[in-house]
């Protein structure tokens, strides 16, 4: 059997949490690899740049796959890649700060709307459970129609997602705080009530 180990948030922390890595398991790396992105800490999302590490077979096996299914990654991406793991390697502590900023603003609104939310130590999202009555789907629907703000149903990622939903801190402060008025607004004045 081989162990991938998806950490590609790895580098957004808060409250001195470091998010631990597979390969530091004594025997790891003799049966896994770990996937590691530039997403979310440098700002990178969609560029699909990143790294994988770990079991030697394992990753060359991967090379060997992924040399036959593309042609390789743009230059001027592989170069960005560079750049920012070597010349803006503490870019991701201030994206964390940013994170964290934004976390505690959603974790404040929406404990005082009366949902309960435990505040992550990592992660650029915040997971809470739909009020009572709703699905993730329907609650999802329901903010949709009544704050026009988009939130994400936490069955949309699998079967342990329903009954959850989950928001995004990857937006703008002065949009995140637009939304969670609005969700405060529409769910003191009643979308709760069935």
């Amino acid at each position: 059997m081989i162990v991938v180990h998806d950490n590609s948030y790895s580098e957004i922390c808060f409250d001195g949490y470091r998010a631990p890595s597979l390969l530091e398991t004594p025997g790891a790396k003799e049966v896994g690899v770990e996937i590691l992105s530039l997403s979310k800490g440098w700002n990178m999302t969609g560029w699909r740049t990143g790294l994988m590490a770990g079991n030697a077979d394992v990753v060359e096996r991967y090379r060997h796959l992924k040399t036959n299914l593309d042609s390789g990654m743009f230059d001027a991406l592989q170069r960005a890649t560079a750049v920012a793991l070597l010349d803006a390697a503490d870019f991701p502590r201030e994206m964390s700060s940013v994170y964290e900023r934004r976390r505690d603003l959603v974790v404040e609104a929406l404990r005082a709307i009366g949902l309960a939310v435990e505040p992550p130590r990592a992660t650029p999202y915040i997971w809470t459970r739909v009020p009572a009555g709703y699905t993730s789907g329907s609650f999802a629907e329901t903010v949709l129609e009544r704050a026009y703000v988009v939130v994400s149903p936490g069955s949309a990622y699998g079967p342990s997602g329903e009954g959850f939903f989950r928001i995004s801190l990857t937006v703008a402060d002065d949009r995140l705080e637009e939304a969670v008025r609005r969700i405060e607004t529409s769910l003191q004045s009643g979308i709760l009530s069935r």
